[in-house]
């Protein structure tokens, strides 16, 4: 008997084809940001480092591709991961044009002090940090969890070591 007219797909696959579609489209939203934002003076730093952050991302939604459909899911997680994109959506609403995946420095351009950003100095790495070990064990995938959430962990040292000095200049990365 099909489940709420999901049937054979599982909510697991259309969990992760509406993850999968959001961060495409955040993807094409930060292409966008970034080039409106080098044709104004600003510039990028740490290129070296975003293909190990892309290539982390994209192994982790793969990973729970390959894992998570079939499996049951536990269903106050999903909530706790839903919780965790309307603080997303806050840091994106709260950088606006200046929101992007890389780190893109405008000179003089002012630390932005608002929305989250009151709080915490990176609260975009606090969600994502959250994000990689919620939702696979919103599906009881504990092991994908753990590594992800070490490797995302080591990419990040990596990123705000790269991003903390230019801070004073500019809030433009996430």
């Amino acid at each position: 008997m099909p489940e709420l007219g999901i049937g054979e797909v599982g909510w697991p696959a259309v969990i992760l084809a509406l993850v999968t579609a959001q961060r495409l489209g955040e993807l094409m939203l930060a292409r966008r940001n970034t080039q409106a934002l080098l044709a104004r003076g600003a510039y990028e730093v740490g290129q070296g480092h975003y293909p190990l952050i892309v290539a982390v991302h994209a192994a982790w939604l793969a990973a729970l591709w390959w894992l998570a459909p079939g499996r049951p899911v536990i269903w106050p997680l999903i909530g706790l991961f839903l919780l965790l994109q309307v603080g997303r959506i806050w840091v994106l609403a709260t950088l606006g044009r200046r929101w992007t995946t890389r780190i893109i420095v405008l000179p003089d351009a002012p630390l932005v002090k608002d929305g989250p950003y009151r709080w915490l100095r990176h609260p975009n790495y606090a969600i994502v940090v959250g994000e990689v070990a919620v939702l696979p064990l919103a599906f009881g995938l504990w092991q994908v969890a753990s590594l992800f959430t070490l490797l995302n962990g080591l990419v990040l040292a990596i990123r705000i070591r790269v991003e903390e000095p230019r801070l004073g200049r500019a809030r433009l990365s996430p």
